[in-house]
């Protein structure tokens, strides 16, 4: 496996937002973890990319342990992630946003960066090829040199995809992709995702979409009040019994999303 989780768990003071969670994401595959808001669903990734430290538990990675990681050696050690609401730089165009990924696997010091030396200048030109790979990659090139504040928010949402990917990634996290896009819009990020993972890339995402995660994900799991209630393919979710009375009387359908 990839990713073994056991045991997950995070407590803020008295609330327990990530209960006793057991996981697997298995290479080459795409897994969705869902569940009614306040789940614990963005708590789960942000303990696997090291934004928190678990109150008990572990994550295996690639057979190493990594419960403890911070966010940057996580990154390095090839996972990357999107998050809910998109953290770019708007003023920034979208290629200097995202050339910012592939610095973490660069390794220039401050020095070089002052005195410009020729390692700088080198690595400065590989993170603007990877910048402009992934932009095409991702079907933003024309949009480059857009400062990120002018472009929609579907564009704002592929461009933070191409950041998360010029990390080089093995292990994509993808928080709400297809928040707040249209559903022509959720079809075409569906087939990015796709594209994605036939290019060697595992991902893991949270969605509220329930269509498109029956139509794309190999295996789900479901959390509810932190705890994992169920995990299964598409056809074994929508009809767990368990799945259907967490979203009864909530925004969200299983089926119909």
């Amino acid at each position: 496996m990839m990713l073994t989780i056991n045991g997950l768990t995070k407590s803020f003071g008295g609330l327990t937002a990530v209960n006793e969670v057991d996981a697997v994401i298995e290479k080459g595959t795409i897994t969705a973890v869902i569940g009614p808001n306040g789940a614990g669903k963005s708590t789960f990734f942000h303990l696997i990319s090291g934004f928190h430290q678990p109150t008990k538990g572990s994550i295996q990675y690639n057979g190493s342990d990594i419960t403890k990681t911070p966010p940057h050696k996580t990154a390095a050690l090839g996972i990357s992630r999107t998050f809910q609401t998109t953290h770019l730089f708007e003023q920034s165009t979208v290629i200097d946003n995202v050339l910012i990924g592939h610095r973490v696997r660069t390794k220039a010091t401050i020095i070089d960066a002052i005195f410009r030396t020729k390692r700088e200048k080198n690595e400065e030109k590989k993170c603007y090829e990877k910048a402009r790979e992934m932009l095409d990659f991702v079907g933003l090139s024309h949009l480059e040199n857009n400062p990120v504040h002018s472009i929609t928010q579907e564009e704002q949402k592929r461009t933070a995809i191409a950041l998360a990917l010029a990390t080089d990634p093995e292990l994509l996290l993808l928080d709400e992709p297809a928040a707040g896009i249209n559903p022509d819009e959720t079809i075409e990020l569906a087939s990015l995702i796709k594209k994605i993972v036939r290019n060697g890339v595992t991902v893991c995402l949270i969605e509220h979409k329930m269509p498109m995660i029956m139509s794309l994900a190999d295996h789900i799991i479901v959390l509810n009040h932190g705890s994992k209630i169920a995990e299964g393919t598409p056809e074994e979710i929508k009809n767990n019994p368990e799945v259907i009375k967490a979203y009864l009387g909530g925004e969200e359908n299983v089926e119909t999303g």
